[in-house]
């Protein structure tokens, strides 16, 4: 066992908890309406238990045991025959396993993003406690157990694939499937609180750089390069983004930047081991620009309420950033190199976003279509617009003024 290395990725473990215990919980929630935050909030905290348990359960021997092209098998469930003493390289597996269980939590609360404010809570548990199962979890084999894709040499450093690809493809299923909120998209609230989203957008930010830099699963120089231009991209993001909404807008607000550093996050995720501070910069810039983009067209084009943008921000950004990988990781961008040649990597990349993507939209979809037909979909006409989900769904409000 490596010391340094188990020091470093406890640490990245406790961060990338942080993303979504409060960071991503708080960043959602001051993006809602205000009668809709302890809603959001639940979502968020009652996704972490629920996947901490099915990783735990089974989503962990299905990511990482077996020798199968699509799927692990059960001979870690309960996560059988790992003691104190078991090894994942030169750390523990059992800190392996939590590390990734982090990841396991992220990914379907980052989708909560696409059904805030009209989805019944049953209906989260529901998809959520199927989609770690069916759709995380081979996904997860396909790129980092050993599964085709990672046979197939794909490049996805942290995520970009598994979990931005995956969480924004099925938010795009899922917001279609349920349905836009009453009034969409002329009449619909803005943020109760940006104050409270930026909080949690800081914190996200933060512990990005175990998200990134943890990927390395060592305390060395690659860590480092992943945390510098996971830095460089965030802040680029935001720059661009905040600038692009001076320009159309006349004004730079803060939800735009905080969004433009997520685009920037998400989108470098699978490239941060393999490029350099160039390399961030770019992926930043074009972010910011691409992601923009896609927010006003699956809105205002396509009439799809992806309530937060998770698709446009995360899935698109992902696409993004696994697409130019190959490229950026070149030395000609300051890369760290590429053995192959560029359009050849590029090729096993797009089949990579393709597959997942497909993948990822027919498990959804019949996640989506179960789930509705077991409890419902929909909070009640009530709920959505004079009740909100705090009080309808919880019996609670957010602020007594």
């Amino acid at each position: 066992m490596n010391e340094a290395n188990t020091a470093w990725i406890l640490v990245s473990t406790a961060l990338v908890l942080l993303m979504t215990l409060p960071g991503l919980a708080l960043f959602y929630a001051g993006l809602v309406g205000s009668k809709n935050a302890i809603s959001t909030l639940s979502q968020c905290f009652i996704i972490a238990c629920i996947a901490s348990v099915i990783w735990f359960v089974v989503g962990y021997s299905l990511a990482f045991s077996g020798n199968g092209m699509f799927f692990g098998d059960l001979d870690k469930a309960f996560l059988s025959g790992i003691t104190i003493d078991s090894l994942s390289g030169d750390i523990p597996e059992t800190l392996f396993v939590m590390f990734q269980m982090t990841f396991a939590i992220i990914t379907p609360a980052l989708i909560v993003g696409a059904y805030v404010e009209r989805i019944k809570f049953s209906a989260v548990i529901i998809i959520t406690s199927m989609w770690l199962i069916l759709v995380y979890s081979p996904v997860t084999h396909w790129v980092w157990g050993g599964g085709w894709l990672a046979q197939m040499g794909v490049m996805d450093f942290a995520g970009g694939l598994v979990v931005h690809t995956t969480a924004g493809i099925s938010a795009l299923v899922i917001a279609k499937m349920l349905g836009a909120r009453i009034g969409f998209p002329r009449s619909v609230k803005p943020p109760h609180s940006p104050v409270i989203a930026m909080i949690g957008a800081a914190m996200l930010w933060v512990g990005w750089f175990g998200f990134n830099a943890g990927s390395a699963l060592a305390a060395n120089q690659n860590a480092a390069m992943a945390m510098l231009v996971t830095h460089i991209s965030a802040a680029a993001g935001t720059i661009t983004w905040m600038l692009i909404d001076w320009y159309k807008n006349g004004k730079p607000g803060l939800v735009g930047m905080i969004t433009g550093m997520v685009a920037g996050l998400a989108t470098v995720t699978p490239a941060s081991g393999y490029i350099g501070p160039l390399g961030g910069l770019i992926l930043g810039i074009s972010a910011a620009f691409v992601c923009y983009w896609f927010v006003g067209f699956i809105k205002n084009v396509i009439n799809i309420d992806d309530t937060l943008d998770v698709f446009a921000v995360h899935g698109v950004g992902g696409i993004l950033g696994t697409l130019l990988c190959a490229t950026l990781a070149t030395s000609y961008f300051g890369g760290l190199g590429l053995e192959g040649g560029v359009w050849e990597q590029t090729k096993i990349q797009i089949i990579g976003v393709i597959s997942i993507s497909l993948y990822t939209f027919v498990i959804t979809t019949i996640i989506v279509m179960i789930t509705r037909s077991l409890v419902g979909l929909r909070v009640t006409e009530q709920e959505e617009q004079t009740d909100g989900l705090d009080f309808g769904s919880h019996g609670e409000s957010g602020y007594r003024l």
